[in-house]
């Protein structure tokens, strides 16, 4: 570990030395002053000379650890330790500054700590990104003062680390745990006939009188020259595929985070719940083309795949190409699957323009639009207006909530679920959709 040391003159070297200079004013009326302004500069200067050896003498005065977690979890508190040995023969006193990723915007860093001899001392701050990629720690710098106090000699450990910040997993097991206890689950959800295509291929044998003849393989048959049939086996899991748009509409914050970073976390969240399901989950992001596609499984691994996949996935200001989407959707997703659209539609027109795309997609799949409430909005609405001006905004916010309902109608006229909700109710909400689809057996 490298260690750079510096020596600086403290805030009590220089009242000290306003001290002895107004010594020497006192002494223009008070000659005896001279004397003792004289006698004090001395020994001040002693003692800085005596407090800067002892800081000197030993080589490894402290030693200092900064314990960075293996990845930052987006949009959630991330705890970073720092553990610092005090090798002086004396107690000391401390100045931590850590220069931490500039991403965070945090110019006053600064915590204080005193260290008895031969002692360590272990603390800890939390850091909330709210962005993915990479983040860039500076030096950990250490500021000692002995007992005396009148000299500074800073520590620099560890320059340069690096930290990547993925999509939020801090929470996976907290959703676990209640998914299981059914604590998503809303009342009153029954048992329906299943709808769709629910088995999968398993072998080619031959027809067996009371067979369904729409089971027959004739390319099979003609091969053979006899009767050959398909025989299908209930499927094993479902095929959950998330898709979530990265177009200019999911630029928009919300307390820090974009509405694709909260796309990307329930993302996570949903799929850690699918894989405990015994499910296979898959994901693909999509504006002018389709990208990150991981394809619908429940292997070993799959939860680290769809990770890696919306690392580093960014907004772009171009309008998203839906029917892209559909085709993507019809010549690759072969099987019926559960398919949730992560977008945001702010009006009625940007929806009817998708309509056909979207209701191709549901021909084949069970789609579920995933859209969001403006949180301002949402608190513009849940206020009592004094003003006129808060009337005019309440009645613009009532009209933006209406062109919403009108959305949700029209979705459900074409048989597509949808949930709508504030961004940071979206974990709960997609991960009680997927439980109450589950339970009501309709994929």
């Amino acid at each position: 570990m490298k260690t750079l040391k510096q020596t600086y003159l403290n805030n009590r070297f220089f009242f000290t030395l306003f001290c002895v200079g107004f010594c020497y004013v006192l002494a223009f009326f008070f000659p005896l002053m001279m004397w003792i302004a004289n006698s004090l500069l001395i020994f001040v200067l002693v003692l800085t000379v005596v407090d800067g050896l002892i800081l000197f003498l030993n080589k490894e005065g402290i030693n200092a650890q900064r314990i960075l977690p293996e990845k930052l979890s987006n949009g959630d508190e991330n705890s970073v330790k720092v553990d610092i040995r005090n090798n002086y023969n004396f107690n000391i006193s401390t100045k931590i500054i850590d220069e931490i990723p500039f991403q965070f915007q945090k110019r006053d860093f600064l915590i204080q700590k005193n260290i008895e001899s031969g002692n360590n001392t272990f603390f800890e701050y939390i850091l909330e990104p709210k962005e993915r990629g990479e983040y860039s720690f500076g030096s950990l710098n250490i500021y000692v003062n002995s007992p005396i106090g009148l000299v500074s000699r800073r520590f620099t450990f560890q320059k340069d680390a690096k930290l990547a910040s993925y999509p939020s997993f801090i929470n996976l097991r907290k959703y676990e745990l209640m998914a299981l206890q059914n604590e998503f689950m809303l009342g009153g959800i029954k048992k329906i006939r299943k709808l769709g295509h629910t088995m999968e291929f398993e072998q080619i044998r031959d027809y067996v009188q009371g067979d369904d003849i729409r089971s027959i393989n004739w390319k099979a048959t003609s091969k053979s020259s006899k009767l050959m049939v398909n025989q299908f086996q209930d499927e094993k899991s479902q095929r959950i595929m998330m898709l979530i748009d990265k177009g200019r509409t999911m630029k928009m914050p919300f307390n820090g985070l974009s509405l694709l970073d909260y796309s990307i976390n329930a993302t996570m969240a949903l799929s850690h719940i699918i894989l405990k399901k015994g499910d296979r989950a898959g994901t693909m992001t999509f504006s002018k083309k389709t990208e990150n596609k991981v394809a619908a499984d429940n292997r070993s691994g799959q939860l680290k795949r769809i990770s890696e996949a919306l690392y580093n996935v960014q907004t772009n200001f171009f309008e998203s190409d839906f029917g892209r989407l559909y085709q993507e959707t019809k010549f690759h997703l072969n099987q019926r699957s559960l398919v949730l659209l992560f977008t945001n539609f702010e009006t009625l027109d940007g929806l009817d323009r998708q309509m056909k795309f979207l209701r191709g997609i549901a021909k084949n799949h069970l789609l579920v639009v995933i859209f969001f409430k403006n949180s301002e909005v949402h608190k513009v609405l849940n206020t009592n207006p004094e003003s006129m001006q808060e009337i005019y905004d309440e009645i613009i916010g009532e009209k933006f909530e209406f062109e919403k309902k009108l959305i949700i109608q029209e979705l459900r006229k074409y048989g597509i679920y949808s949930i709508y909700t504030l961004p940071e109710n979206l974990n709960i909400d997609v991960i009680n959709k997927y439980l109450e689809i589950k339970a009501r057996g309709i994929l």
